[in-house]
């Protein structure tokens, strides 16, 4: 029977594809085929009539054309009243279509359409669809043909809007036994209809506060989008949305205000998990952590080994603004920086060469403790940037804040294509003025980065225990270089100087030789030190050099590294020291991967862990380390959690990544402990696990999801629908539905009452649906825990076919039904809901 089934097909078409090659046409040479005005019943005149009917009713392999662009393969059925019915797309993979375009068409052609010039229902600005039979192509001709590609250049918005609301909760906590430093912090962003709505709140707690709870309400507008520009109302924090370079400013920085924001649409950022172009070092002497501040609030921490080291800063948010970095050692501040973090989204247009940002408001604290002042005067800002050549980009900005003028500009100029540079020059009235410059080289073997930076204040700052004395200048200046000798060897290199409290030259060198130990892949690096003294070793210099070992242990994801170095120690005298640390990687449900290190100097033993976590709740890590000087025991805990609310419906998340807009899942599978992949070609893809689930998508932009099953495992299953399409605003939240059922293949053939096949009928299960031949077999996968059939046939239902396996012989995954009558009266006896669901 399955050879009958699928062969017979195959021959029939070949001979029909034989016959049209033969077939003249009547299209006027300057007509293209594919939109010739002939019906297919015209066409098919020319046919024998022994082949007529094996081009009506049943599955026909054609080409799918859309405004002359290749949409896909697909199997379609014409029928004799000029219409046309698309069973599904077979390929795709010669098309620049985005799947969302083959899904919007897929869902209109499945019930069937009149062929010719559209009258009724006519979506996706459908003018016409014409069917070719001299060479199996279907055409789409919509209203967008030959319309320009102004609206392209923006993403048009839903239609009739988006619901939702999507909440990112952060807890940062950091601390010893004397003192502990603690943030929580609440994004709610909302749709409602074209507006976007949203929330930013923090509450935090530390040394710097006096041990005071501070809170302070960020953000509270409303904004809209519409093509090239975007408008702000409420109460809002006026800083650069979107600006590819935003000059750093001296002074204080402008506080919340009631007021208004305009500014160019495209200027939207969107935070990503990207590292900042511009990285962070640290140079810890002792086991440490580096805590990160913005604004004076904490953002992050992280635990810290000896050593020269890049911290993490994907974790961050995005968008350009300054941090405080400071280094913890054993319960003490070593060292504090101010550095910057550089995380823009891309130029979007280069045909518009200007980005900027407007805003007028009246400061207030009004929702904050954190001022004590009340101070309500008017602030205004403009903030710029301009593409004055593809490598070169100029920013400017103007605030004034407080009373006082700020004043920025600076360039970011591609110079070569292996060099980029870097200028900012800043000036705020009675506070101080200075520069910024960057350069940055890269070539096959490596890469080599200049910094400098002079600032000249005329007020002291105070940034932890550091304070900087009225008019003193502030000079730092550095410079990277990482060189790869060969594909196993490579060197970095990195010199600063600065005249801060602790100042000085400091000196870093790295060697790294990749290779391989006992069978498995490890790194040995040797490095030499030389920094300028802190507390943390009595203000004498710290000298010394490491022996590093790092291998992996197997492929289960165990790894293990050791270091035996000389550094100076507290009192200024020699100090030797030895860590171990094994880390294992963790396939459990919540822990993900989980460290330990255990050290010794000459003060004694110490030990430190560090276990991450995420489930579909809460993604974090937990560090704690007591400390060989004293037996200090600090710690550090991070927390994120996304809430997201919209269709009727609530689910939590625990993805470190920002959401712009979200969906809802809920899976509901035959199957258990089954994994679905969530794949979106404009965005982030996501594993889906049987009950509730939130994945995040794209904004404004129409995309689609396709689900799949996890790994290469063959299932006897089905999913449906396969994938979803969306389009939503800033904050919107999309809820559906996917079923994972249990299937088997189904063969047999269709009869009507009187025993004559029925050919070219639809035969319709949960799982999925396909088309009679013209001797009546048919192939369906048909849902094990729903084993019945719906036959249809030109829009209408013919029957309803209940199988019965004890009647059936199984072969496998195969079920052989052999005959199934259609009788009408089958109709009457199926409930309503029964039929919605079939269809």
């Amino acid at each position: 029977m399955t050879r009958t089934a699928t062969s017979v097909f195959r021959e029939r078409l070949a001979a029909g594809m034989l016959c049209l090659a033969t077939l003249p046409t009547t299209a006027s040479a300057d007509t293209p085929a594919s939109f010739n005005p002939l019906g297919v019943l015209s066409q098919a005149e020319g046919l024998p009539r022994e082949f007529n009917d094996h081009f009506f009713d049943v599955p026909l392999a054609v080409r799918v054309d859309l405004d002359g662009r290749l949409l896909g393969e697909a199997l379609v059925m014409l029928s004799r009243d000029e219409k046309v019915q698309l069973i599904e797309f077979t390929g795709s993979e010669d098309s620049q279509e985005p799947d969302a375009q083959r899904q919007r068409w897929s869902e209109y052609l499945s019930d069937p359409r009149p062929l010719g010039n559209c009258a009724r229902n006519c979506a996706n600005d459908l003018l016409a669809l014409h069917y070719s039979l001299s060479n199996s192509q279907l055409s789409i001709l919509t209203r967008t043909v030959e319309r320009l590609s102004e609206e392209e250049r923006y993403h048009a918005l839903p239609a009739q809007g988006s619901h939702g609301v999507i909440v990112r909760n952060q807890l940062n906590i950091s601390g010893n036994e004397a003192d502990q430093t603690g943030r929580y912090a609440l994004q709610a962003q909302g749709s409602v209809g074209q507006w976007t709505t949203l929330g930013q709140l923090q509450v935090d707690r530390s040394s710097d506060t006096q041990q005071r709870t501070r809170h302070r309400v960020d953000q509270l507008y409303a904004e809209r989008l519409e093509q090239g520009h975007f408008y702000r109302l409420g109460y809002f924090t006026p800083d650069a949305q979107g600006l590819m370079r935003q000059p750093r400013l001296l002074g204080d920085s402008p506080d919340t205000a009631l007021g208004i924001m305009y500014g160019s649409s495209d200027s939207l950022a969107v935070n990503s998990a990207n590292p900042s172009a511009t990285p962070i070092y640290v140079t810890p002497n002792r086991p440490g952590v580096v805590e990160i501040y913005r604004n004076g609030a904490l953002i992050n921490s992280q635990p810290v080994q000896p050593g020269l080291q890049a911290i993490d800063t994907k974790v961050l948010p995005g968008g350009i603004y300054d941090v405080e970095v400071r280094l913890i050692e054993d319960g003490q501040v070593t060292a504090s920086t101010e550095e910057f973090i550089y995380k823009p989204s891309n130029w979007s247009n280069p045909d518009e060469p200007w980005r900027y940002n407007l805003y007028l408001g009246q400061r207030t604290t009004r929702l904050s403790n954190w001022e004590d002042d009340d101070d309500t005067s008017m602030t205004a800002g403009a903030l710029f940037n301009y593409l004055a050549h593809s490598r070169l980009v100029l920013g400017g900005s103007l605030q004034h804040v407080r009373g006082f003028n700020q004043y920025g500009v600076s360039a970011d100029w591609d110079a070569l294509d292996t060099l980029k540079l870097y200028a900012n020059v800043f000036q705020t009235d009675e506070h101080g003025h200075g520069y910024d410059l960057q350069a940055l080289w890269n070539y096959p073997a490596g890469n080599l980065v200049l910094s400098r930076s002079q600032t000249w204040q005329q007020y002291p700052r105070l940034r932890g225990e550091f304070v900087r004395a009225p008019g003193q200048e502030v000079t730092q200046t550095s410079l990277s270089w990482l060189h790869r000798l060969d594909r196993r060897i490579s060197t970095t290199s990195r010199v600063s100087q600065t005249n801060g409290l602790y100042g000085g030259t400091s000196v870093d060198l790295g060697l790294t030789y990749h290779g391989s130990l006992l069978g498995s892949l490890a790194n040995w690096r040797t490095s030499v030190f030389d920094r300028p003294g802190n507390p943390g070793t009595d203000h004498q210099r710290n000298r010394g050099i490491n022996f590093t070992l790092s291998m992996s242990l197997g492929d289960d994801g165990r790894r293990f590294s050791g270091t035996l170095g000389s550094r100076t120690a507290r009192d200024g005298t020699r100090d030797q020291n030895l860590s171990l640390t094994y880390q294992q990687a963790l396939e459990h449900h919540t822990l993900r991967n989980v460290s330990t290190t255990l050290s010794a100097d000459r003060y004694g033993a110490g030990l430190a862990g560090n276990v991450q976590f995420q489930n579909r709740a809460v993604y974090g890590d937990v560090h704690m380390q007591n400390s060989s000087y004293d037996n200090t025991l600090s710690g550090g805990l991070n927390l994120e959690s996304t809430l997201a609310v919209g269709g009727g419906k609530a689910a939590m998340s625990g993805d470190v990544q920002a959401y712009a807009a979200s969906m809802i899942v809920d899976v509901i599978s035959d199957l258990d402990d089954l994994t679905l992949r969530a794949d979106n070609l404009q965005g982030p893809s996501a594993q889906l696990k049987p009950g509730r689930n939130v994945i995040p998508v794209n904004a404004y932009r129409p995309g689609q999801v396709q689900f799949d099953f996890q790994g290469l495992d063959a299932h006897a299953a089905v999913i449906q629908p396969a994938g979803f399409s969306y389009h939503l605003n800033r904050g919107g939240v999309d809820y559906h539905q996917v079923r994972i059922m249990r299937t088997v293949t189904v063969l047999g053939r269709l009869l009507d009452v009187r025993g004559a096949p029925i050919k070219g009928a639809l035969v319709i299960n949960h799982a999925s649906r396909s088309l009679t031949e013209p001797d009546g077999f048919f192939a369906v996968e048909m849902s094990e825990s729903t084993p019945t059939l719906e036959v249809r046939q030109r829009g209408g239902r013919l029957c309803f076919i209940k199988l019965d396996e004890r009647h059936a012989r199984r072969e496998n995954e195969v079920l052989l039904v052999g005959d199934q009558q259609c009788s009408p009266d089958t109709l009457a006896g199926a409930s309503l809901n029964r039929e919605g669901d079939a269809g």
